[in-house]
């Protein structure tokens, strides 16, 4: 069984965020880029729940893991 691929829309609802194209696009603009050396569930932009989520998303491989990935390269300027 191959695991549920979720756009970043999803995620963005996921996550309590305007989840419209124009709307992800400013948020990334708005936030980019991260430092280096911090984790993407270490921003401070994240509500507690919110940071909860990908850190958990991405430590324990969930099926959110690949689109989590996507937004935190978007975050440090790689392309889409």
């Amino acid at each position: 069984m191959e695991a549920p691929v979720h756009p970043m829309s999803q995620l963005f609802a996921q996550l309590g965020l305007p989840s419209e194209p124009g709307a992800i696009d400013r948020f990334i603009a708005s936030h980019s880029p991260l430092p280096p050396a911090m984790l993407l569930y270490e921003a401070p932009f994240w509500t507690a729940g919110q940071a909860a989520f990908l850190r958990e998303g991405l430590l324990g491989d969930a099926d959110w893991a690949e689109v989590i990935d996507a937004l935190n390269g978007e975050l440090r300027g790689r392309a889409r």
